[in-house]
């Protein structure tokens, strides 16, 4: 565990023993005092420790690491991923939105379309991509590059991680509803595979509105859910001190979630988070998206189109009153 990385609440026991470990090294390099013994005691309790804390993890734990400020967003992949991205701009109609990225690439030489929820590192970075929320007209450029992608038979891949669309006032009267549901329509309609990739939070309808895939996976520490759990704990127990058992409640965990069959796949991540390795994590993602495209491709549009749209009315579980 590095110096720079930011430390959750629960990582604080695993911190201290990674400071004990630094003492003895620095203790051994300058006064040449034998403390091999002690160091591999250290090691070996670390690495005890971080898989009793990384195999046991709640879903409000999941949470944090969801959000660490140090995770890999959607621009981090794509240039681990992708080649010869070219970002596409603006939804023809009101103007540009930066938390929305997207635009052609080539995946091991394949043309595919590419776009994601982006955050920032930093204020500044916030702002522009308005903390990863994006404004209707994300929306729709998103649904113009995937137009395109119909239109020159590119496979589409969307990376989601937002907390949810943009709740502005600005947005509602740009009709944000409205350009998540026309997404919704007709993403399912569109006749090339579609996969889309939860790689760290999948908020409600903002995730939605990119993600009606033919296969959706989600990355070990990432959550998807109908809302967050500080908004669940708000309306339920009127308190957002309750997230934690907000976030028990909704069983939003990719295991819950595969249970459910609202992904298909949860891909693994370098223990600790992906944060603790970017080129671990993109490999571990593109095998994924690799493994997905082969076997979409070989499905024709019309069984792609019933598969798609069987996958959906198939989820959740109703009973009729008679």
């Amino acid at each position: 565990m590095e110096d720079s990385i930011y430390t959750l609440e629960f990582e604080k026991p695993l911190r201290e023993l990674v400071k004990q470990l630094h003492t003895l090294e620095t203790l051994s390099e300058e006064s040449n005092v034998d403390v091999a013994e002690e160091i591999d005691a250290i090691e070996a309790k670390i690495e005890r420790m971080k898989a009793d804390i990384y195999s046991n993890l709640t879903a409000w734990q999941r949470v944090q690491l969801s959000r660490h400020p140090k995770r890999p967003y959607s621009l981090d992949y794509i240039e681990r991923i992708f080649t010869d991205f070219e970002e596409l701009h603006g939804d023809r109609r009101f103007r540009e939105d930066a938390a929305i990225v997207g635009g052609p690439a080539f995946l091991d030489g394949e043309p595919v379309m590419v776009i994601g929820q982006q955050k920032g590192r930093n204020t500044r970075e916030n702002l522009k991509r308005n903390f990863g929320c994006p404004h209707p007209e994300g929306y729709r450029k998103a649904m113009r590059l995937m137009g395109m992608a119909e239109k020159f038979k590119m496979p589409i891949i969307t990376l989601i991680d937002t907390p949810g669309a943009y709740p502005g006032i600005g947005a509602e009267e740009r009709h944000v509803a409205e350009a998540i549901a026309v997404n919704i329509r007709d993403m399912s309609a569109l006749k090339v595979p579609i996969i889309s990739i939860v790689i760290g939070e999948g908020g409600s309808g903002g995730a939605l509105g990119i993600a009606v895939a033919d296969e959706v996976m989600i990355l070990e520490n990432g959550y998807y859910s109908v809302i967050s759990p500080e908004g669940c704990a708000a309306i339920l127990w009127k308190d957002r001190a309750a997230a934690p058992k907000a976030a028990e409640a909704l069983k939003f965990s990719p295991q819950h979630l595969a249970k459910f069959g609202v992904v298909d796949a949860i891909i693994t991540e370098p223990m600790g988070g992906a944060h603790r390795d970017y080129d671990a994590a993109a490999a571990a993602l593109k095998a994924a998206i690799n493994k997905s495209l082969a076997k979409l491709n070989k499905k024709s549009v019309a069984k792609l189109l019933e598969d798609r749209y069987q996958r959906f009315r198939n989820l959740g579980e109703f009973a009729e009153a008679g």
